[in-house]
């Protein structure tokens, strides 16, 4: 008993401080609850699209609003929705973007409370991208707030700054929900303002901007939760997003759009949580946070499914309908197409998107490049030498079955040209067999660190060796003609080349990009160099003037394989890779990378065996030394015996 006395009189003195405690400190010794729900990167999803790992369809916004509207009535905890950039881009909905602004309004119409900018946004330019805010305003229709803090126009640029403020783009917002405040930001990354060549926005340091942004927000705005809308990435638990939580305090949550990456655990970095629920809104994400004095807590975390078995909500199904006439009526007619047009018919499943990021030949990339050569050649009435795409410009892949016009628009979605209509054109260039064998060297040496940057050919056939020195991997090159035959790669010879203009724009990079250690000089017919600049005038057109879009170079070429598309059920080896440490193999053609290498491992190694014999002609010096100084009776057994004797 004299025990049980002192424990009850404990018992009741924390109840009674307990009782006593005010209201506030008793929520804040429970914590704040926070359900975020997300996504990023939908690319324009409205419709479903075949699932070329289980079968069967997912996505489409009728079916993500169905999964938005189950998640909020499930939660426990007050909710906010966000998305992570690049909502636009990627299908047929496309075409009306700087017209109706259909994204926006859809990501209103299903409640989000913020989104953020993506790359994508700017791939009709700043002329489309204003078009588009001021359509979404003149709408009248519910949309979400955009935030964004370190991507904003030029001073001098009037008629961006006026399509932001109208719109109300700010670097933060505050969302008040059940009497907490949920401050959001949003960034632009490194890797995507890149990946943005026509965007005109001016570019400040992500992590010095979240910071600043960062400060703010808990100076002025009294905030529970701070979450960063990021569109910078994330890939194998490091990236942009990853350096991002490291090197900032204070930001609880990062939605991590850019690098499509779907996160089936959420990664912890210095008390940030990053989130991740991949593109094309297969998924939605759902992400709920306590915070109290002690820090933060991930209470739960899920990527729910948005595929067959989620029926449609019924308004966005109507409005879906509804954008979808609008495309035919105002895009696809000039082309004497529909939606659903079918162009062929493939019995075989072509390679998935992942596939062309990471294989190192691809029959889906041949296709797509032998198109451009047909077209080109008929457009511009001149023999085209090589046609080259590159993996991060596909999209998607094409299904099995019926090949359709949407079929092929998803999966070259990309860009405006100068006529401001939708998908980039092809462009006419020339390059040197010189340069032209650098393209092909940047796809043996960067490549393999850089999946988009896989680059794929028509009218080339060509191998390397991966045990090779980077940036000398390229062992053999050959220009191949229709019929198969193949002839030598002349350096200082003019070839013509086509590709899509947003490949068109990264071959002027490529110098910058790798340091100075390559270059390739696009030049015109008569071989002087072209001002990138104006890369516009050199937009193949057809005979009615039209620019020749890429991926109406894809439809146009399925209608016409017939059976024939058979051909393009496996790769036909147009490109070889192998791994070989035979010294020939090594060493044969050596370019200025190799030659440097070598001389430099030469000088080490010359270095190395002078400082071995150094070192040992020290060592036999130092030991004849100690032998000559030591006294004699120390020189073992016999001399010990000798100096007794005398």
């Amino acid at each position: 008993m004299r025990y049980r006395r002192p424990a009850l009189a404990l018992i009741l003195a924390a109840l009674l401080t307990l009782l006593l405690l005010p209201a506030g400190a008793a929520a804040q010794a429970e914590g704040d609850s926070l359900t975020i729900l997300f996504t990023h990167d939908t690319h324009d999803h409205w419709l479903p699209v075949p699932n070329p790992e289980g079968g069967g369809t997912y996505g489409g916004y009728s079916r993500l609003a169905t999964v938005l509207d189950e998640q909020r009535k499930q939660a426990e905890a007050p909710v906010v929705t966000l998305d992570g950039g690049d909502f636009a881009m990627g299908s047929l909905f496309q075409s009306i973007y700087s017209t109706h602004a259909l994204e926006l309004r859809v990501l209103g119409a299903m409640g989000f409370d913020a989104t953020t900018f993506g790359n994508h946004e700017y791939d009709y330019r700043a002329q489309g991208w204003q078009d588009m805010l001021h359509a979404a305003v003149a709408s009248g229709d519910p949309l979400p707030a955009i935030v964004e803090a370190n991507y904003p126009p030029p001073e001098e640029d009037a008629a961006s700054w006026a399509a932001w403020n109208e719109y109300g783009v700010e670097p933060y917002t505050v969302i008040e929900r059940e009497g907490l405040r949920i401050a959001v930001f949003g960034l632009m990354g490194l890797d995507a303002h890149e990946s943005a060549p026509m965007s005109g926005m001016v570019f400040l340091d992500p992590i010095e901007t979240a910071r600043q942004v960062v400060a703010e927000i808990q100076q002025k705005e009294d905030p529970d939760f701070i979450i960063c809308l990021s569109h910078s990435g994330t890939e194998g638990g490091k990236g942009e997003d990853y350096e991002l939580a490291k090197a900032v305090d204070g930001i609880d949550v990062i939605i991590s759009g850019h690098t499509h990456t779907t996160l089936h655990e959420p990664i912890l970095v210095n008390g940030t949580y990053i989130a991740s629920c991949g593109e094309y809104t297969k998924y939605l994400g759902r992400l709920t946070i306590t915070k109290t004095d002690a820090g933060l807590t991930l209470n739960e975390y899920a990527l729910i499914p948005v595929d067959d078995a989620v029926a449609a909500d019924p308004a966005i199904a109507a409005m879906t309908e509804q954008f979808r006439q609008v495309v035919s009526d105002t895009f696809l007619s000039r082309y004497g197409l529909e939606f659903d047009t079918v162009l062929n018919t493939a019995p075989f499943a072509f390679e998935s998107q992942d596939a062309v990021y990471t294989q190192h030949d691809s029959a889906l990339a041949s296709l797509i490049t032998d198109a451009y050569r047909k077209i080109a050649e008929e457009a511009t009435g001149r023999p085209v030498d090589m046609a080259a795409t590159a993996a991060g410009v596909i999209r998607e892949t094409l299904p099995k079955g019926d090949i359709t016009v949407a079929d092929v628009f998803n999966m070259a979605s990309l860009g405006i040209g100068a006529d401001q209509l939708a998908g980039y054109p092809l462009v006419s260039v020339y390059l040197t067999g010189k340069d032209l064998k650098t393209v092909l060297e940047i796809d043996a040496s960067v490549a393999p660190i850089m999946g988009a940057a896989h680059l794929y050919f028509s009218g080339v056939e060509y191998g390397y060796n991966t045990r090779r020195m980077l940036f000398n991997r390229l062992t053999e090159a050959h220009m191949m003609a229709d019929d198969g035959s193949l002839t030598d790669i002349v350096d200082d010879q003019l070839y013509h080349v086509v590709t899509d203009l947003y490949c068109g724009q990264m071959l002027g990079t490529v110098e910058a990009t790798s340091f100075g250690l390559l270059s390739v000089t696009p030049r015109d017919a008569d071989g002087a160099p072209i001002d990138m600049e104006n890369l516009d005038a050199y937009i193949i057109h057809d005979s009615a003037g039209n620019e020749v879009k890429e991926w109406y170079a894809i439809a146009d070429y399925l209608r016409s394989l017939g059976d024939y598309i058979d051909y393009y059920e496996q790769p036909d080896g147009r490109k070889t890779v192998y791994a070989s440490w035979n010294p020939i193999e090594l060493l044969k053609s050596p370019n200025k990378f190799t030659i440097i290498a070598m001389a430099a491992g030469l000088v080490v190694i010359v270095l190395v065996t002078l400082a071995v014999i150094l070192i040992r002609r020290r060592v036999a010096k130092s030991q004849r030394t100690r032998r000559l100084n030591r006294p004699r009776h120390q020189a073992g057994a016999k001399g010990y015996r000798a100096y007794r004797g005398k």
